[in-house]
């Protein structure tokens, strides 16, 4: 049963494969510097190498969004936005995955009337404006430098265009780790807290932690993705936007790299803060944003001639609809899931510990290792500060209701309560 909830995650998977492995090799294969091919085998490697490894980061901050906690609840959530980035693959968009999980945690927030972290969802929006921003000024800084270089080294055509292959399938590569990296958390990032999976020792050597045997799986339904249904995508951010150059289409992915680097580093995090400058956040960038950013800069650069603006509004009303389209679905099948299957969407809260401690009372198999005086020694303790040590005063005794009541109330002391009334010495306080 399981494994059948985990299917939603790697068709969300596959569907990020599938639209987003054409931001990191999509110009090399436009331009027909690199094949389909070994584009999807280096995507494939390195993107399942940067989940397993860096991918932590960006799912905390996806976490606190939306703490997805039941595991029919994480179904649903990633089989909404899963739904909604396939729709929009197959209108030959490079829509963003991100958006679309973050706008189907949102209707998980709305069904659960789970409280939002406007702090959170503020960073990861104003991410998406942020990182094309970002990725267009890299990208025109960095056609000002390899401009520069190459006019000073005169390199021969035919070596130049070696070196500029080589540094495609190089660059590509950083991009898929980056992706990897940078985009799990949109994949798996709902499972985390309803992971099914326990750390796995491996010969004592090294230990793989059930967040890592999620993200390994994601990894391979992003590479299923990149294999299957990548190609149609790459043509259009290659060719259909601006027409690149192969040391262009190099300049773009080297840009969109180092942005989901930037969004997905611990280490750089770390040490803004050590130098005293704000820390950048770590949040699920858009690749295709991303991408996009950086072709638009580098248009922008040669002047603007030779954009499709058609093509941009195209897909930027996609970047608007996405989020708001998983949100809707998210929500109309949570209320599904739960009121036709009877699946519980979210983890319900536990009762406050007097509600156990009363519960374990009334429970016949009360358990004998609790001895009487021991049991009594904690409830005078919390009634009489006066006198810690204990020793009911003489002639003073509890009734059982007495006794059940002050173990309820007694948080900071739980103790198990035997409800058989014992047997003291008749006096005259305790005559009937």
């Amino acid at each position: 049963m399981i494994w059948f909830f985990l299917i939603s995650g790697l068709f969300l998977g596959w569907s990020l494969g599938a639209n987003d492995a054409a931001n990191v090799f999509g110009t090399a294969v436009g331009t027909r510097m690199v094949r389909f091919k070994v584009a999807a085998l280096i995507s494939s490697v390195f993107v399942i190498l940067g989940a397993v490894t860096a991918g932590s980061g960006t799912t905390e901050t996806l976490g606190a969004l939306g703490a997805v906690d039941a595991i029919a609840g994480s179904f649903t959530v990633a089989l909404m936005a899963a739904i909604t980035v396939a729709w929009m693959t197959r209108t030959a968009l490079p829509v963003s995955t991100t958006q679309a999980i973050v706008g189907a945690i949102i209707g998980w927030d709305c069904f659960t009337r789970s409280p939002i972290n406007f702090g959170v969802l503020g960073k990861i929006v104003g991410s998406w404006i942020f990182s094309p921003v970002l990725a267009a000024l890299l990208a025109m800084a960095l056609y000002f430098i390899f401009r520069c270089c190459l006019d000073k080294a005169k390199i021969h055509m035919l070596r130049l265009d070696a070196y500029t292959r080589t540094g495609l399938i190089v660059v590509g590569a950083l991009g898929a780790y980056s992706l990897g990296a940078n985009n799990i958390a949109n994949v798996m990032g709902v499972f985390v807290h309803a992971s099914p999976f326990e750390t796995i020792d491996v010969y004592q050597l090294f230990s793989i932690s059930g967040t890592q045997q999620l993200f390994l799986l994601g990894g391979l339904a992003i590479a299923v993705g990149i294999y299957t249904y990548s190609h149609r995508m790459m043509t259009t951010v290659g060719n259909d936007i601006f027409k690149l150059t192969p040391v262009l289409a190099l300049i773009v992915v080297l840009a969109q790299s180092l942005v989901l680097l930037i969004f997905a580093s611990k280490s750089l995090q770390g040490a803004l803060i050590a130098i005293g400058l704000p820390p950048i956040p770590l949040v699920p960038v858009s690749s295709s944003q991303a991408i996009i950013g950086a072709i638009l800069g580098i248009g922008l650069v040669k002047g603007g001639r030779g954009l499709n603006y058609r093509i941009l509004i195209k897909i930027s009303l996609g970047w608007i609809i996405t989020p708001v389209m998983a949100a809707m679905l998210s929500f109309f099948a949570l209320f599904f899931m739960q009121n036709v299957f009877e699946l519980e969407v979210i983890q319900k809260e536990p009762a406050h510990p007097a509600v156990h401690q009363i519960e374990r009372i009334d429970a016949p198999d009360a358990e004998e290792s609790v001895r009487h005086g021991q049991t009594e020694r904690s409830l005078e303790r919390a009634l009489n500060p006066a006198n810690p040590e204990g020793g009911r005063p003489q002639n003073q005794t509890f009734a059982p209701v007495e006794r059940r009541a002050m173990a309820a109330a007694d948080s900071t002391h739980p103790v198990v309560i035997d409800t058989t009334a014992m047997s003291y010495p008749e006096n005259e306080a305790n005559e009937p």
